[in-house]
């Protein structure tokens, strides 16, 4: 009797007798069974149920008006003995509702007319029997090879061996690898019964050293009894206990089997029984009791996997350690970080003070400057000359200093008035030809004229002012939104002489007490971000005439320095103030320092923000500073950025 059963159910018995021809290849291995119509085909199940035996494939008739034979291909899993059994319905026409209902309730396999191909009925058979056996067979799929597709069979048979070994092998449990080593340590101590000239067979005291670190290891050590402890040295020198090892356990065997020296120290830790086994001793052992060499291969490959897994638990506790230690440091990061965006909103809302403030002084001086011009008569001429110069300031480069007393001169001989030379200049009217025009032109209306083209200018200034004053607003809440977010300003062509103005420009009012001393040499634009830059202008400005509580001089010089390989920008922000000593100048770029006195305010973040900033650039930034003599503060940046610098920075 075989396990598994081909079951044919048909009225007809001539039809039976050829399906019982044509299966007979498959007789060895399946048992072969029919029946004259569902009824009886119950019954035989009910049979193979009680002697242990299931239907494999079902080959089943249907007469036509007659459903019986689909509804037992249907149901054909209701019937413990029948459960996945492949199916297969013979028709003597094609029957398209019975073949449809079959398939809608998935559980036709194959269609077959009568009268059938002898080939087509094995080829099908083959094809579905295979299908089964290797579904529900769990043993010994080779028995059907020579029926059914004996490469399918023999695949499938290969990686269930695989994959049982592979079991054994890495998830063996605690009481089979003792019961190896029990049986390897046995079979050692009745080879060596009476014969052991090598003293393979020890018992040593407590704290005796089997193995030394990363010293070379010729002996295979086997723990009868007694316990081992294995120990690490780390960088320093400092020995750490890692494992303990008990009976069954082997030392020395990564050594022993590679020849690389011992990986771990081993030292005995109660009184203990050891085999001692070198090279020549094991293979003198395996000759003579070959049935050791399974058990051995077995016991080691055993020890490597207790070995490789209790690696992979370290190392898995290693990265969670590691993990929380990074999520520990993230947070460290992020308080460090909330902490001081608390204390930028506090710097931020007082820089916005300073343009906020310019824009109110602005406005007013904006209604004075327009109720002036509005009351004022003016030709068709003069008045298109003081909508252009209205417009020019509201665009115009500022001019620095030196240029400024330079045009002043030259035209306070053309006018005879050297107020009236500086208002001319301050408005943007400098060239000598131009002036000369007007003076011809308007007679002796020119400096009345000039009174009222003053309030113009002044108009255009004031609107420059504003606008520079709100951008700046943006950009501070910009910057403040984008530091919470860790977000990065994009990099831009930027010119740097524009930016150090626009910082001026809020600061007029601190100046006022102040002279500003403008040495601008013409400087290329460079690839940078602006806002971050302005942060630095901003900072600096600030800090030095926080250095000043009498009225001094602020100097701003720009140059543009040229060697062999590079350009350089050079800026430089200098003071008349206090000046620092060498000390506080060593400290000054430190975060938390500050050197402002009582009443300034001063984080003492600002310097290591802009040094940030700088570096970020590919650039430097640099103290001089004497005492009573006031301080110089230089920031160098290349025109050209460096490959490690051309990265979006992290500010």
């Amino acid at each position: 009797m075989n396990a598994y059963v081909i079951l044919c159910v048909d009225h007809d018995p001539i039809i039976i007798e050829k399906l019982t021809h044509d299966l007979a290849p498959f007789r060895d291995v399946f048992d072969l069974c029919s029946a004259d119509n569902p009824d009886d085909a119950n019954a035989l199940l009910d049979e193979c149920q009680h002697q242990g035996q299931q239907v494999a494939m079902l080959i089943c008739h249907n007469q036509p008006g007659d459903d019986s034979g689909i509804n037992m291909l249907v149901n054909i899993d209701n019937h413990p003995a029948s459960i996945g059994a492949r199916t297969l319905l013979l028709s003597d026409a094609p029957q398209y509702d019975a073949i449809l209902q079959a398939v809608n309730e998935g559980r036709l396999n194959y269609c077959m007319h009568k009268p059938w191909r002898r080939d087509e009925l094995q080829r099908v058979a083959e094809k579905e029997l295979t299908t089964y056996v290797l579904r529900y067979c769990q043993h010994d799929l080779l028995r059907y090879a020579e029926a059914l597709d004996h490469r399918a069979l023999l695949d499938a048979q290969v990686e269930r061996e695989i994959n049982q070994f592979q079991s054994q092998l890495f998830s063996p449990s605690s009481s089979d690898t003792r019961a190896i080593a029990d049986k390897v340590i046995q079979g050692l101590y009745a080879f060596f019964e009476g014969n052991d000239e090598s003293k393979a067979c020890r018992t040593y005291s407590p704290h005796h050293v089997l193995t030394k670190e990363n010293q070379p290891n010729a002996f295979l050590w086997f723990i009868a009894e007694g316990e081992v402890g294995l120990y690490k040295t780390d960088d320093d020198g400092q020995e750490h206990h890692v494992s303990t090892l008990k009976a069954g356990s082997l030392i020395g065997s990564m050594s022993f089997v590679t020849g690389e020296v011992s990986f771990s120290t081993a030292r005995t830790l109660t009184r203990t029984q050891v085999i001692k086994i070198d090279h020549e001793l094991f293979a003198k052992i395996m000759r003579s009791r070959s049935e050791l060499l399974p058990l051995f291969i077995q016991h080691l490959l055993l020890h490597f996997n207790q070995r490789l897994k209790r690696s992979i638990g370290t190392e898995i506790q290693l990265q969670q350690t590691l993990a929380s230690l990074d999520a520990a440091n993230q947070q460290l990061v992020e308080k460090e970080k909330m902490a001081l965006l608390g204390q930028l909103v506090a710097g931020v809302a007082h820089e916005l003070n300073n343009p906020v403030s310019a824009i109110l002084r602005n406005s007013d001086a904006l209604g004075d400057a327009l109720q002036a011009v509005a009351q004022a008569p003016l030709t068709p001429d003069s008045l298109e000359q003081a909508l252009t110069l209205l417009q020019t300031n509201r665009e115009a480069t500022p001019l620095s200093t030196a240029q400024a007393r330079a045009y002043t001169q030259n035209l306070t001989d053309q006018v005879g008035d050297r107020h009236l030379s500086r208002d001319l200049v301050g408005m943007g009217l400098y060239q000598a030809d131009e002036v000369s025009h007007w003076q011809q032109q308007l007679g002796d209306a020119f400096t009345p004229t000039v009174e009222i083209w003053r309030q113009y200018a002044r108009c255009g200034r004031l609107l420059r002012s504003n606008h520079v004053c709100a951008q700046r607003i943006a950009d501070l809440v910009k910057s403040l939104r984008t530091y919470a977010r860790q977000d990065t300003e994009q990099r831009q062509r930027t010119q740097l002489l524009e930016g150090i103005e626009d910082t001026l420009t809020l600061f007029e009012h601190r100046l006022k007490p102040h002279q500003l001393d403008k040495r601008y040499h013409p400087l290329p634009e460079i690839v940078a971000q602006p806002y971050a830059l302005a942060q630095v202008w901003t900072n600096l400005i600030a800090n030095a005439l926080d250095a000043m509580p009498e009225p001094g001089t602020l100097t701003v010089q720009t140059d543009l320095v040229d060697n062999d390989e590079e350009s350089y920008i050079q800026v430089a922000i200098s003071d008349t103030g206090v000046g620092m000593t060498p000390e506080q100048q060593e400290k000054i770029f430190a975060l938390n320092y500050t050197t402002k006195r009582e009443g300034h305010f001063g984080l003492g973040i600002g310097l290591t923000v802009c040094q940030q900033i700088i570096q970020q650039h590919g650039g430097d930034i640099r103290v001089s500073s004497v005492q009573q003599q006031g301080t110089t503060m230089t920031v160098t940046l290349p025109v050209s950025l460096s490959p490690a610098t051309r990265k979006e920075p992290q500010l």
